[in-house]
């Protein structure tokens, strides 16, 4: 399977706009469009889906904790049950969007702390397979997580997933901030090829942990996200040339 490029999109609010998504649509192969509950609204919801469609992109479903004043970067308690319905919740509200564009929910994808709590936390994990397993469409993770372990378990379809613009920590999980600073894109194209081609990421402290990547994800709040765009693609154009 070809190796692609996903990105979190839509994530404006109201008058608030996070990310260039005009821009970047053109460069990507998926849009993970934010549900509401952590970025974007009804009207940046329909307008994402537009943008997607406009441009022959997928579309897949990223949700998150309820966190708006937070970007769902902070870690909360909740139940499995709970967890469950607040999954539904924004899925359902995505999927009406896409049905009306005459389109189809291609894949899943937690944000932020939600996707850090769904890969160490067992109930976190079945919460959101007791929502979505239904859909029979791929869930993206951390290879060697929960994620994987409980996904694939519960006859999930799971794509590991890599990411270009954020640090690993020591033992392979990523580092989730509450912003995320401009990358320098030499260091993206170097990395990417090394996850892809090598399979391992170097942490911040300089620990070698391995990786798959059998898709890559760039953040539209990166401030200089285009750039890092196009060094996944020419990591990903190198990589198919030595092949």
């Amino acid at each position: 399977m070809a190796i692609d490029i996903n990105c979190d999109m839509g994530e404006s609010f109201g008058l608030y706009k996070f990310g260039d998504d005009e821009r970047i649509m053109p460069l990507i192969d998926e849009a993970n469009i934010a549900c509401g509950f952590h970025g974007s609204d009804p009207n940046h919801m329909r307008v994402t889906v537009e943008l997607a469609k406009k441009y022959g992109k997928r579309v897949g479903a990223h949700f998150s904790l309820p966190d708006l004043a937070g970007f769902g970067r902070r870690e909360m308690k909740i139940d499995r049950d709970e967890m469950t319905n607040i999954v539904i919740y924004q899925v359902g509200a995505l999927n009406e969007f896409l049905k009306i564009a005459g389109m189809s929910l291609s894949h899943l994808k937690p944000h932020g702390s939600l996707y850090g709590m769904a890969a160490k936390q067992e109930h976190i994990a079945h919460a959101i397979c007791d929502a979505t397993e239904h859909l029979n469409i791929p869930i993206y993770g951390l290879a060697g997580t929960l994620h994987e372990e409980i996904y694939t378990q519960r006859g999930l379809e799971f794509r590991a997933e890599y990411f270009a613009d954020l640090d690993y920590d020591d033992n392979g999980g990523l580092i989730i901030t509450r912003e995320h600073p401009a990358q320098d894109p030499k260091a993206v194209l170097e990395k990417t090829i090394r996850a892809v081609r090598d399979g391992y990421v170097i942490s911040a402290s300089g620990v070698e942990n391995p990786v798959r990547a059998q898709t890559i994800c760039i953040h539209s709040d990166t401030p200089n996200v285009l750039e890092v765009v196009q060094a996944v693609k020419q990591a990903l154009a190198e990589i198919s040339f030595e092949d």
